[in-house]
């Protein structure tokens, strides 16, 4: 086998695209059963979409919602809206994670699902790796791309550093029906401890999903005793969590969700999207970095696979890569989280942006990134 491809997510699913295209055997092992729920924001800047057209998956056969303009207010409900420059679009990862992978499929890449990664050895002496699954198998591959999300167990077999430091955060998504709100907009609302976002995707659907802390959680003992005492003192906030219809009767729920930084290449893996580094879904782009890693990556592979580069040559020239396009990112989204989820700061925050919008402009241009 030419590449394992470990998680089956937006960077998995088109590193695997991409590299099959290229004419390399793939094999990609998901946990999972497509299609099901993710606890994600679901909106994707449009910077990704002549790399999706290039990759045959146009996201608009799943006729996603159009985003055009971002607002935040603040936990007293004052608001700030600017318009995206770039804009973005919605869509389930229920649906697209179905949808690329369908097209992985089609294209001649072997999807494992149900099948879980609980290890990777590299062997020096035949310069491969072998991933170990829970049932026994064990693949051979010349290059593993590990792109499993915020957290796993191969975190921990990997020794690294985040894994044994607890987050204080948990996030909470839900699928709602919202008709008074705009189907252009995204919007992100502070209140204590935490911010939420909302925006359209497809049909009449909106994804709502916000952040807190285990501590808020447990002071107040349930997400409904939270969502009512807390994030309902936003006045924007309390008109959703009143009137917007809930699609599912249990929201998902994520725990240690790590903000620290973290490697791109760990034991001759390269890694991508989350498993590599997390932005703070306050700055909302977290899908499309996943996305264009797959794309760093995949032309990185390409050139080790056809005997261009060395494996050192592969791992240097991703890294550098990585920090090039999304270091920085990382760095203001970081900056950026500690301007809110505190009531005071998210007001002054909130109020002094609206009136100086080449600021806003500023740190949206330095949270997204440009067509590729």
């Amino acid at each position: 086998m030419d590449v394992v491809i470990i998680g089956g997510g937006l960077g998995g699913l088109c590193a695997a695209l991409d590299l099959r295209q290229r004419g390399h055997a793939v094999t990609l092992v998901e946990r999972q059963c497509y299609p099901f729920h993710r606890v994600c924001g679901e909106y994707v800047s449009n910077e990704v979409l002549p790399y999706l057209h290039r990759l045959g998956a146009d996201p608009a056969a799943l006729q996603p919602a159009r985003i055009t303009e971002f607002q935040v207010s603040s936990p007293a409900g004052r608001l700030l809206t600017a318009p995206l420059d770039l804009g973005g679009f919605g869509v389930s990862r229920y649906r697209l994670d179905a949808f690329l992978c369908r097209l992985a499929q089609q294209a001649g890449v072997t999807v494992l699902q149900q099948a879980t990664a609980t290890d990777v050895q590299f062997e020096m002496a035949t310069n491969q790796h072998q991933v170990v699954l829970a049932d026994g198998r064990a693949l051979p591959a010349r290059v593993v791309l590990g792109t499993y999300g915020k957290r796993s167990s191969l975190d921990r077999q990997l020794k690294r550093p985040f894994f044994t430091r607890r987050s204080p955060y948990i996030g909470v998504k839900y699928h709602v029906r919202y008709p008074s709100m705009p189907r252009n907009l995204i919007a992100l609302h502070n209140f204590a401890d935490g911010y939420a976002g909302i925006s359209a995707i497809e049909e009449d659907k909106y994804c709502f999903c916000y952040l807190t802390t285990r501590q808020n959680l447990k002071s107040h003992g349930t997400i409904p005793q939270l969502e009512a005492t807390v994030l309902a003192r936003n006045p924007r906030l309390h008109h959703l969590l009143t009137t917007a219809e809930v699609l599912y009767p249990q929201p998902e729920v994520i725990n240690e969700i790590s903000f620290a930084p973290k490697s791109c290449v760990e034991q001759h893996m390269l890694l991508g999207g989350d498993a590599a580094g997390l932005i703070t879904p306050l700055c909302g782009n977290g899908m499309a970095m996943a996305i264009h890693a797959a794309s760093l990556a995949a032309a990185r592979i390409h050139q080790f696979l056809q005997g261009n580069i060395t494996r050192p040559a592969l791992e240097a020239t991703y890294t550098a890569d990585w920090h090039q396009h999304f270091g920085r990112r990382l760095q203001v989204g970081r900056a950026v989280q500690q301007l809110f989820g505190q009531p005071l700061l998210s007001e002054l925050a909130v109020n002094g942006l609206r009136l100086w919008p080449a600021a806003v402009r500023s740190l949206m241009r330095q949270t997204h990134g440009t067509e590729f």
